[in-house]
């Protein structure tokens, strides 16, 4: 099973799928197994930025929760 890739790899195969996809130049077979890859990889980088949102609202959160000194 091979390793999960950071999400600015997968982004970067992502633009170079879309690339060759805009060319044209596939055929069907190759095509859908660009289109198979790309959505694979859009799936792991929405899945990736949700987990970063869920961390910046976790941290967020915290920081409301103490208020600053010299407050009150």
């Amino acid at each position: 099973m091979a390793a999960k890739k950071s999400f600015e790899e997968s982004m970067e195969r992502l633009e170079a799928i879309v690339v060759q996809l805009e060319k044209g130049e596939c055929g069907l077979d190759q095509s859908l197994k660009l289109f198979e890859e790309g959505a694979k990889l859009a799936g792991q980088c929405e899945e990736l930025l949700d987990q970063a949102e869920q961390k910046v609202n976790l941290l967020l959160a915290d920081d409301q929760e103490v208020p600053f000194e010299g407050e009150g």
